[in-house]
């Protein structure tokens, strides 16, 4: 069994996933605010996991992206609230796991680990595959 081979995260990963899930996370902020934060801070797994599973799997087949099961909430006095969900990618041999982090106007998402199944020739070829992959990922 090979284990599989992780890589530094490198801005373009984090470009392209981010660009995969624009729409993720314009569907995520018709969510009542209130209520998400209710469900974060107790707790509520299972819900917040169909939210965030029900929003992705409008744009990405079953399964591609996922919930990873944490998800925080911050709200200062000055700023907007903010809500952070641990993902998952997982499509064509390629892994990610990232944070979505969604404001009022904004998102991000932040990579911790790029996994391939194999050890590829160059940052190009990777480059490509998780380009690759996050398309072949996408409801046509």
């Amino acid at each position: 069994m090979k284990l599989p081979v992780s890589y530094a995260v490198h801005p373009f990963y984090e470009e392209a996933i981010a660009h995969a899930l624009v729409d993720v996370a314009t569907e995520l902020r018709l969510a009542d605010p209130a209520e998400l934060m209710l469900m974060i801070r107790k707790e509520q797994a299972a819900n917040i996991a169909d939210l965030v599973n029900s929003s992705t799997e409008l744009f990405y087949r079953h399964g591609t992206f996922r919930y990873a099961l944490t998800a925080s909430f911050e709200m200062k006095w000055n700023s907007t609230p903010t809500a952070s969900f641990e993902m998952e990618f997982n499509n064509a041999n390629v892994c990610a796991f990232f944070r979505l982090m969604i404001g009022e106007r904004r998102a991000g998402v932040n990579v911790r680990h790029v996994f391939f199944d194999e050890p590829d020739v160059g940052y190009a070829s990777r480059r490509r595959r998780l380009a690759e992959a996050i398309i072949d990922a996408r409801i046509r």
